[in-house]
């Protein structure tokens, strides 16, 4: 190819200068934006899923049984479902930098109270009320990532937010860990409350923090020159015209995809879940004796998913395909469920291994799946439709710990807790393959 800057790239038919420029302002756009949403959602989920880590003590102090803790832990996503849409409607209306930072100020606060629980009631009614504090978050990031990118550049944006999942995991593991063995007796309070109360902390700053560093949209972006938001509004304008905006609520739900892409993130999210929620014991069980080394151990898998994550969503992008990108990865996400339980207590090694294949699976999946359902909403039906997909996935965190819970109750091992949760997997990727190629993009 010609170095002459008019050069004309044979994809788009754009000159080459232009390309290069155009490339340079995501650049700018995504180190700008990116770094600070993993922030604020290692922050989020941290204070969602550390209660996994609590359980080593707290069901012994509280004299808690498995299908407590799993009810409990699933409470959080009944308050969530209830008030998704809702909350991600009206941050569509007032802006992500207020909402956003509502709702991290919200939770932080009741994430810090769950150090007052002391009966299977009151665990219930802390989580729920967590769950309504953080309802709306996670569909608000992916919907306030569409204001600035188009679906061609969405997978990798997604999925490199989304590492902050498995980051909060290899961060978070150690940490609780920690706290949990090096607090424990410190002013009389046990350290799965220290955990609590520390791990409370960070979401008050961010939030503040929010206010002030999040803009509402391009054009109120002052880091951002005149031509620079000019190239942004043309991209994200083309898209928005080539998509049919649903006439009504209504009818939005009543569009069979929204449904379907529902019941694949439901899949996703029980896998991603019963996962993080049950590591710790899983490890635990392995014959790992300190906290602090079973928070070191449960980081290995995260460390395998932020790579793949990358890696994978980055291929999906090039090659501009979506559903065997998601689908593959719900597979190897199942099957390495399946080898957990193989290897058992046996192999602990390979255990690990196979935890780590588990873990990279099911959360790669997660962030290629996202840029399915936003290539076909626009406008008002993105904000409600990503709301009402993650709100009726997300209740799989409701079931999917309370009937690991239960049968770890009534089989006394997790087996065939994982053993369910692998065929979710399985049965998440078959579905993803029924997709019309038409969201495939």
């Amino acid at each position: 190819m010609s170095s002459d800057a008019t050069a004309v790239t044979p994809k788009t038919g754009q000159s080459l200068a232009f390309s290069q420029f155009e490339g340079a302002v995501y650049r700018k756009v995504t180190w700008r934006l990116v770094p600070f949403l993993m922030i604020c959602y290692v922050t989020a989920f941290l204070d969602r899923v550390n209660v996994g880590y609590a359980k080593l003590q707290m069901l012994d102090d509280l004299k808690f049984s498995n299908t407590v803790f799993g009810l409990g832990a699933g409470m959080f996503f009944i308050g969530y479902f209830l008030f998704e849409v809702p909350s991600n409607i009206a941050l569509h209306k007032v802006g992500a930098r207020l909402w956003i930072a509502r709702i991290m100020v919200t939770w932080g606060i009741i994430s810090a109270c769950s150090i007052f629980v002391t009966t299977p009631m009151w665990f219930y009614m802390q989580r729920f009320l967590l769950g309504v504090a953080e309802a709306g978050f996670f569909p608000g990031i992916i919907l306030y990532l569409t204001y600035w990118y188009p679906a061609n550049r969405r997978a990798k944006i997604i999925a490199i937010f989304m590492i902050a999942i498995p980051i909060s995991g290899f961060i978070g593991a150690p940490i609780s860990g920690g706290i949990m063995q090096f607090f424990a007796g410190v002013q009389g309070l046990p350290g799965w409350k220290w955990m609590f109360i520390i791990e409370a902390l960070p979401a008050l700053v961010v939030g503040i923090w929010t206010m002030l560093y999040l803009d509402r949209g391009i054009r109120d972006a002052k880091w951002l020159k005149e031509e620079e938001k000019e190239v942004l509004e043309r991209n994200i304008a083309e898209e928005t015209s080539q998509k049919k905006e649903h006439p009504s609520l209504t009818a939005l739900f009543t569009d069979s995809r929204i449904w379907l892409m529902s019941w694949i993130y439901f899949a996703s999210v029980m896998g991603n879940l019963g996962l993080i929620f049950w590591m710790p014991t899983i490890v635990k069980a392995l014959g790992i004796k300190s906290l602090f080394n079973v928070g070191l151990i449960t980081a290995i898998p995260y460390a395998v998913a932020i790579v793949t994550m990358v890696v994978v969503g980055g291929n999906s992008d090039r090659t501009r395909e979506r559903r065997w990108h998601t689908a593959g990865s719900m597979f190897v996400g199942g099957a390495g469920l399946i080898a957990s339980v193989i290897a058992g207590n046996s192999h602990p090694v390979l255990a690990i291994i196979a935890l780590s294949f588990a873990a990279a699976g099911i959360m790669t999946a997660s962030p290629i799946f996202w840029s399915l359902p936003t290539a076909f909403l626009a406008g008002t039906a993105a904000a409600a439709g990503i709301a009402a997909i993650n709100s009726v996935g997300n209740l799989s965190g409701f079931f999917g710990p309370f009937i690991i819970g239960w049968l770890k109750d009534l089989t006394n091992s997790t087996a065939s807790g994982m053993y369910m949760l692998a065929a979710v997997q399985i049965v998440g990727g078959l579905t993803v393959l029924t997709l019309p190629r038409s969201v495939n993009k």
